[in-house]
């Protein structure tokens, strides 16, 4: 493995018994029309053996390779009661061969194609240390693709499929660009571990990733601690830097899918890189549902299995004219309409100012003359004194004239101070109501089913902003250094608000929140981002009117 120029932080593994582990043992059955070899054993360039389960189709045919790439276990199958029966995947879709957030073999296999479930280095059985999301995972995905591509049963053509870290390391293989690497589908999986999993706008994300660093802790060895490289790295180094893929380098056929309700997780990620890849062959899909029902549910599976016998097998389809962009617009909770577009983001997209108005709370579509303020207590750090906590909020809301289609990203721009401390953190979320002023749900994370149209999220003192990256619809911060505030000095600051795509009708109403901690909270088993523990303390203070240009920027689409 290349060296790097940080140290990285190491904790012992989970024991894997702890978790009903089979045990480690090579061994072949035939069951249901299939072949499935258990712990074969797969060696990396450096002598380190990762270890695997094949799934292929009885007799001598050759069939191309879809390979699942996984910390969880490939032993594992879907835990229904725990996961499924609130994310809304059916039992019928799914066999017991299904591995968490992987195809089902069961599906795959009669229709010609092998199905290879990997646990990745040092988890569960493999040997060596883990380490997750970085190019040196992307190094182990090429050998491991060349190796099943170099199988007697293999057509030579390997694909990879997968849902969130299935997903993610799919951008790390293919910029590592294995000659046998045929096409990837990567299913809602970030891009930029800083940004869209550990500190979102600088905020530390302390809730989810917990849960997370457990559940890749399985293991005979060693495993990256991700919870203390982020309290050591809380600044974009080379450690963020080397699990961001080099997406030029990414070349293949992608069906990309994206879902609209993954805000603090996947959907930021899955679009930017969309964007970035160089694949001349790519489709994007953006939907607003549940993502481990839509990668589950019948039609998608067939989509992408007509992806993939186009690619893998040369099969002609319709996948050509596939358009290149589908995305579905939300009107409410599993209420929206698909439709089909040629590009992203959305190239006749109309970039609208409203502006904040401290006296009202409202927001106008004119520019506001009289510069006013607004207060609320910060709630400091929840995490520490929950029974002091209380929260607090400015709100602004705007009434829409006629029916309008927002999709695409917005910009929260704001004039801010903090009182009795020297930085902020802020938690933006954009809101629907209905004519009656009922709060309009919309599907969230995994499982939900009451999220917002957008959200965002900003620790001021870093809103340094790149000047190359940054665009008037989309800033991009730098993360390389603190700016702290000034005593009774108000600063702007450009907040990203993560895409969305949202249907209005006429009498409508859009609400922005600002507060000081997380605005949406769950059980703490729900796969979800938070922020219990903020640096906020004092009163914040929103300047708007006057010079004070504050504003939502949202994204018009024609009609």
């Amino acid at each position: 493995m290349a060296k790097s120029k940080f140290n990285m932080i190491y904790r012992p593994g989970v024991a894997p018994t702890q978790h009903k582990y089979p045990g480690l043992g090579y061994r072949i059955s035939r069951t249901k029309g299939m072949i499935v070899e258990r712990d074969v054993a797969v060696p990396m360039r450096d002598g380190v053996k990762i270890y695997v389960d094949v799934h292929r189709p009885a007799g001598k045919q050759k069939v191309p390779a879809l390979v699942a790439w996984s910390p969880y276990g490939k032993h594992r199958p879907f835990q229904y009661e725990y996961f499924l029966k609130f994310a809304g995947v059916r039992k019928e879709w799914i066999s017991s061969y299904t591995m968490f957030e992987g195809p089902d073999p069961l599906y795959w296999v009669p229709r010609g194609y092998a199905v290879i479930h990997v646990d990745v280095r040092g988890v569960w059985g493999s040997e060596g240390d883990a380490t997750y999301w970085c190019h040196d995972e992307g190094r182990d995905g090429y050998d491991f693709v060349e190796w099943a591509a170099a199988q007697e049963w293999c057509t030579g053509k390997v694909g990879m499929t997968g849902v969130s870290y299935l997903a993610i390391a799919q951008w790390q293989i293919a910029a590592a660009q294995p000659p046998h690497l045929a096409a990837i589908n990567p299913w809602e999986g970030l891009s930029d571990m800083y940004r869209e999993f550990s500190f979102h706008g600088g905020i530390p994300e302390t809730a989810f990733s917990p849960i997370w660093q457990k559940s890749i802790s399985y293991s005979m060895h060693r495993v990256e601690d991700v919870l203390a490289m982020m309290k050591q790295h809380p600044l974009f180094d080379e450690y963020w830097a080397t699990k961001v893929a080099d997406f030029s380098k990414i070349d293949v056929p992608a069906y990309v899918v994206a879902g609209w309700g993954d805000h603090g997780l996947h959907l930021r990620g899955t679009l930017e890189a969309y964007k970035a890849i160089a694949s001349k062959h790519k489709w994007l899909e953006i939907h607003g549902r549940k993502k481990w029902e839509y990668f589950h549910q019948p039609d998608s599976v067939e989509r992408q299995r007509a992806f993939f016998d186009h690619f893998l097998k040369g099969i002609a389809n319709a996948v050509p004219r596939w358009p290149k962009v589908r995305l579905e617009v939300r009107e409410g909770y599993y209420a929206g309409k698909f439709r089909n577009e040629a590009e992203w983001p959305l190239a006749r997209t109309r970039y609208t100012q409203l502006f904040l108005d401290a006296r009202s709370g409202a927001l106008a579509a004119a520019p506001v003359r009289a510069a006013s303020r607004v207060e609320y207590d910060a709630p400091g750090d929840e995490s520490r004194s929950p029974a002091a906590y209380r929260e607090d909020r400015a709100q602004f809301d705007y009434v829409f004239p006629e029916a309008t289609e927002l999709t695409g990203h917005m910009k929260l721009r704001l004039w801010v101070e903090a009182i009795g401390a020297d930085d902020m953190d802020l938690f933006i979320a954009v809101q629907k109501f209905d004519r009656r002023g009922k709060y309009v749900p919309l599907a969230a994370f995994s499982a939900l089913e009451d999220g917002p149209v957008a959200m965002g999220w900003l620790r001021v003192s870093h809103r340094e902003l790149d000047r190359k990256r940054s665009k008037p619809h989309q800033p991009w911060l730098l993360h390389q250094r603190q700016l702290k505030l000034k005593p009774g000095v108000p600063v702007p600051v450009e907040i990203e608000i993560w895409p969305s795509g949202t249907r209005f009708a006429k009498g409508e109403r859009l609400r922005v929140v600002v507060q000081g901690s997380d605005i949406y909270r769950y059980a703490h088993w729900i796969v979800r981002a938070g922020h219990p523990r903020t640096i906020n303390a004092g009163v914040h203070v929103i300047h708007t009117g006057g010079k004070y240009d504050s504003h939502l920027l949202i994204p018009v689409v024609p009609r």
